[in-house]
C-alpha cells in the first residue's frame, strides 16, 4: 500500500494531517536541502511528537515522494497547449521553474517514477502531447530522452548555484581566479578545440542555454516523428 492509498489517523490532540507535514517539510527543504529534512525535525516546527508523524508517514522516503508531488502540482499546467513541441517545451521549463524555486527537487529528478496524483497527472500531460503521433515505443523514448535532457541541464545548474553559495564566486569571478591557469594550459597549444571554445565561443546565461538545448532535443524528436519505421 502507498503512502496514497493509506488512511490518515485521526488528528487529535495536534492537529495534523499529511498536507501540513508536507509543507513543513518543503520549508525545512527550502531553508536547508533534503539534508536538513527529518520527522524530528518536521514534527518540531509542527509543534507535535515524532512518534504522530508514523501514522502519517511510515519512512523518509515517503516523505520525500509527497514532496515531489507537491511541487509537481506547480509544474502541471492550467492549459494543455494544443501543439506537442509546445507541451513539452512548457512542461520542461515549468521544471525548471519549480526546481529553482525547491533546488532539493534537483537531488530527486530522474528516480522511479513519480506515482502520487500531481506526478501522474504531469506524466498524463507529457504522454498526451506525443499521443497519436506515432507508435507508442517512439513515444516512450522520446518522453526519456527530453526528460534526460532537462533533468541534467537543470542538475548542473543547480550545481553551479551551490558552488557559487559555497566558494562566494559567482561564475565570472571563479573564471577571472582560475583565468591564469587556463591561460597558460592553452598557450601550449595542447588543447587547440577547447582554446577554441574559450577564445571564440558565445558565453550565454543558464536559461538561453537551457532553452537552446532544449530546442535542439525537440528538433531531433521531430525528426523520429516524421520518420516511417522501418
Amino acid at each position: 500500500m502507498t503512502v496514497w492509498d493509506r488512511p490518515e489517523p485521526p488528528t487529535r490532540p495536534v492537529p495534523l494531517d499529511r498536507e501540513r507535514i508536507v509543507a513543513a517539510a518543503i520549508a525545512l527543504a527550502d531553508e536547508g536541502g533534503l539534508e536538513a529534512v527529518s520527522l524530528r525535525k518536521v514534527a518540531a516546527r509542527l509543534n507535535a511528537g515524532p512518534m504522530r508523524l508514523y501514522g502519517y508517514i511510515s519512512t523518509k522516503e515517503e516523505l520525500f515522494d509527497l514532496m515531489v508531488d507537491e511541487v509537481y502540482a506547480e509544474i502541471l499546467p492550467e492549459e494543455q497547449p494544443g501543439d506537442w513541441r509546445e507541451a513539452l517545451r512548457v512542461l520542461a521549463h515549468r521544471t525548471r521553474q519549480a526546481a529553482l524555486r525547491h533546488e532539493w527537487l534537483a537531488d530527486l529528478l530522474g528516480r522511479r517514477p513519480a506515482l502520487g496524483p500531481n506526478g501522474l497527472a504531469v506524466t498524463e500531460a507529457t504522454l498526451a502531447a506525443l499521443n497519436g503521433l506515432t507508435d507508442i515505443d517512439t513515444v516512450m523514448r522520446a518522453v526519456e530522452m527530453v526528460s534526460a535532457y532537462f533533468t541534467g541541464a537543470i542538475r548542473r545548474e543547480i550545481t553551479n548555484l551551490r558552488a557559487e553559495r559555497a566558494t562566494g564566486l559567482s561564475k565570472r569571478d571563479w573564471q577571472r581566479a582560475h583565468g591564469p591557469h587556463v591561460t597558460r594550459m592553452l598557450s601550449t597549444g595542447r588543447f587547440p578545440a577547447l582554446a577554441k571554445a574559450v577564445y571564440d565561443g558565445t558565453d550565454v546565461d543558464a536559461e538561453t542555454s537551457f532553452a537552446t538545448g532544449l530546442d535542439w532535443v525537440l528538433d531531433a524528436v521531430a525528426v523520429r516523428l516524421t520518420t516511417p519505421p522501418p
